[in-house]
């Protein structure tokens, strides 16, 4: 910055010829009553000063001071006037932040770190008049074009200086505070906030053709000068290149035009997944009702929120596009509905100036969730509402084909949990409680199912179940080849002797297929690793192999493909079968499961029956429960 042609009298000149007061001040002799600097020190001024200080001047201070000999900064609640040359002085550290910053750098410090402490003791001193803030230009800071960074210290708030590579990067900062400062004052008009403005309408105009990366600092800088649209549209752009962070949209959720947008994406960060209903909410329902918002409209969309009800439902070709987008995700066909939507994309309408991409859907439970930071640039790439340019390529879809994900590491780089699951042909997916779920099962509303997984063992400690039972909580969808599936991801009991598969109950429309994969106890004599796999159709089982370690148990006429002995070989990692396996039933059967929608999406539940039939006469059940106690 410092590097650059700079013109400080015509930059103080423009700062002084648009000074008004702020909004609901007053001057006291008219409005440019306040003169903010005063005429530039000679050069001999200037040479003075740095004979008194020992040291020259960094260049952008030197020049300002050659300009105006001082600055009425006007900062709220900061530093009010800056002083000229014969004014400034070492700062000395008088209130000792030195030793205070030095005991908090630990053992092995930031460089950064142990600058700041040392800064106190070193800085130039350059304000005169302030609310308790200190402006220091610290020379042991230093860039290759000799500029000082400069420290602002607000005493009075506890929080570590404000830092700014030198002091023309502060001097700007200054002018952009002072004019959002004013951007309340209907008067505070001048040539700055007209093209502060026209800024911002053509960023808006660029982000709907596509080029957002060209809208980007225009909104930023914009933003800096507290012009009014730039927030929201430069929110709206964060909110899609980094979908899970939440953004405040402010008054913006109260606005009609907007609210069926705006609003239940506000709502989502209070109805976090961590955030059950309590005080908090009454907080928010304050707040929204304080920006204008009608309590029980909050409360209702809070609530649809976090019971995972809420459905994004805009108007027009986009809104049925979406509505088809959903019925194939909430299904686990996560990569399909991504399509519909960026198909149909260019055809959004937005309901008014202040909305440039499609917000509310990043609130659906289902569609939200498809969102990744890849897919939020490729939304923001594409032109829409009714904007014309270059369509950028479609982003890969992120579903693998077939099952051999099951044997990759999860995010963590850990071994994959136990899993189980159920296919059922010619099924609908919506029929599988009744097939294979405890009484009165029903579909649950979508889940996240890295939370749901933690939270199935209670289902245990239910009234009327046994601890025999082995109930599982599984996700429920559609493959691509038309199979209904539930799937158990964090299958933590094991497989054992009293197991009666599924596979029969769930073939009454055709074949069925269940897997069970029990992962290696870790303790001692726990047993080994154990893969099970049957196969049903029209009520009766066909086949079925249970592998546990080098012992196989096996019934029915086995496929050669799918033959144990030949997929778990003894003298190879136990992880090369179950990869063997999975991918041959992928070619027999076409089978598969939707990894995005599994370990990132949501996902349907509900509760199965027992996989573990009742001990018969005679049979030995030990039900170990640890409960832990506070000493």
């Amino acid at each position: 910055m410092s590097g650059e042609p700079f013109n400080w009298d015509d930059f103080l000149r423009r700062w002084q010829a648009e000074w008004v007061p702020r909004a609901g001040e007053d001057a006291d002799d008219g409005q440019n009553a306040v003169c903010l600097g005063a005429p530039g020190a000679d050069a001999a001024a200037i040479a003075e000063a740095e004979q008194r200080l020992g040291r020259r001047l960094p260049p952008s201070y030197r020049e300002f001071l050659a300009v105006s000999d001082g600055w009425h900064v006007d900062q709220t609640a900061g530093v009010y006037q800056l002083g000229g040359a014969a004014d400034i002085d070492w700062f000395r550290d008088p209130y000792g932040m030195t030793a205070m910053y030095q005991e908090g750098l630990g053992d092995d410090p930031r460089e950064e770190d142990v600058r700041l402490a040392g800064m106190w003791e070193r800085a130039l001193r350059l304000e005169t008049d302030s609310d308790m803030s200190y402006a220091l230009l610290d020379p042991g800071d230093c860039d290759e074009d000799g500029e000082w960074a400069l420290y602002v210290y607000k005493g009075w708030s506890g929080e570590f200086p404000d830092r700014y590579p030198s002091f023309r990067a502060y001097m700007e900062a200054m002018y952009r505070s002072f004019h959002g400062d004013r951007v309340e004052r209907p008067d505070f008009v001048n040539a700055t906030t007209r093209a502060q403005d026209a800024h911002v309408e053509r960023a808006r105009v660029l982000a709907l053709r596509g080029r957002y990366e060209q809208a980007l600092p225009l909104l930023e800088e914009a933003r800096s000068f507290g012009r009014p649209r730039s927030a929201v549209l430069l929110d709206q752009l964060r909110n899609w290149l980094d979908p899970r962070r939440p953004r405040d949209y402010g008054r913006l959720a109260a606005d009609p035009c907007y609210l069926a947008e705006i609003l239940p994406v506000q709502a989502l960060e209070r109805a976090g997944e961590n955030r059950r209903p309590g005080d908090e909410d009454g907080r928010w329902l304050t707040m929204m009702a304080a920006r204008g918002v009608d309590r029980k409209t909050a409360e209702d969309t809070l609530g649809a929120i976090r019971e995972g009800v809420h459905r994004y439902a805009p108007p027009g070709p986009w809104g049925r596009a979406v509505a088809e987008a959903r019925e194939l995700a909430r299904w686990g066909s996560t990569d399909a509905a991504w399509r519909v939507l960026r198909d149909a994309l260019p055809r959004w309408q937005a309901p008014g100036p202040l909305l440039i991409a499609p917000v509310g859907l990043l609130a659906d439970p289902f569609l939200g969730a498809l969102v990744t930071p890849e897919r939020g640039r490729e939304v923001l790439a594409t032109p829409r509402a009714g904007q014309t340019g270059r369509t950028p390529e479609p982003v890969p879809d992120l579903d693998p084909p077939g099952l051999a994900w099951l044997t990759e590491p999860t995010a963590n780089g850990q071994r994959r949990d136990g899993y189980c699951c159920v296919w059922a042909e010619g099924v609908d997916p919506a029929q599988l409680p009744a097939l294979i779920g405890e009484e009165d099962a029903e579909l649950g509303r979508p889940a996240d199912m890295r939370v749901a997984s933690w939270e199935a063992s209670r289902a245990r400690a239910r009234e009327g179940v046994q601890p025999w039972e082995d109930r599982a909580l599984v996700a429920v969808g559609r493959t691509a080849s038309g199979w209904a599936f539930a799937f158990d991801g964090h299958r933590s009991r094991r497989l054992g002797d009293r197991f009666v598969s599924p596979a029969a109950v769930a073939s009454s429309a055709g074949r069925a297929v269940v897997v069970w994969r029990d992962t290696r106890t870790p303790f001692p004599g726990g047993g080994p690793a154990a893969f099970h796999l049957s196969v049903a159709e029209h009520g009766e089982e066909v086949y079925a192999f249970t592998v546990r370690g080098t012992q196989i148990e096996r019934s029915g006429v086995i496929p050669e493909v799918l033959d144990p002995a030949q997929l778990f070989r003894p003298d190879e990692p136990e992880g090369d079968g179950e990869l063997r396996a999975l991918q041959a039933l992928h070619t027999e059967y076409g089978l598969c499961l939707p990894r995005f929608a599994l370990t990132q999406g949501r996902l349907h539940t509900f509760t199965t029956r027992s996989w573990a039939r009742a001990p018969r006469a005679g049979e030995a059940l030990v039900h170990l429960q640890f409960v832990r106690h506070k000493a």
